[in-house]
């Protein structure tokens, strides 16, 4: 999923000790530009989005997934961001860094003297 919106919060990054190791997450919030705006909170675990490149008030593309865990019979949803990209205020435009084209959309390209009709 993915959602366009201005950055109005960067929270300071969270640091602890798991089973795992190390962790650190860091909230943060994007006004929406619809008609009716909506402020969301997303947490970017680790290094998966460098916030420390982006400040607030900047117009980013925001790449993330939804995800519900049940605790002491209540229901809490994480919107895990994985990906942020920059978009260039005056055309619009995402910055330039673009996705690799995923291996089973590379396969559905034509091949070379294939000729059926459709």
């Amino acid at each position: 999923m993915d959602i366009t919106g201005k950055i109005t919060h960067i929270l300071p990054v969270q640091t602890g000790e798991g089973k795992n190791g190390t962790w650190k997450k860091q909230l943060f919030v994007i006004e929406t530009t619809d008609e009716f705006p909506k402020s969301v909170c997303f947490t970017a675990w680790g290094d998966r989005v460098e916030l420390s490149k982006m400040s607030v008030g900047e117009q980013i593309k925001v790449y993330f997934d939804l995800e519900s865990r049940e605790y002491n019979n209540k229901w809490f949803t994480d919107a895990k961001a994985w990906k942020a990209e920059s978009i260039g205020a005056a055309n619009g435009t995402v910055t330039p860094t673009a996705y690799d084209q995923p291996e089973a959309i590379k396969n559905l390209e034509p091949e070379e003297g294939d000729d059926l009709p459709f």
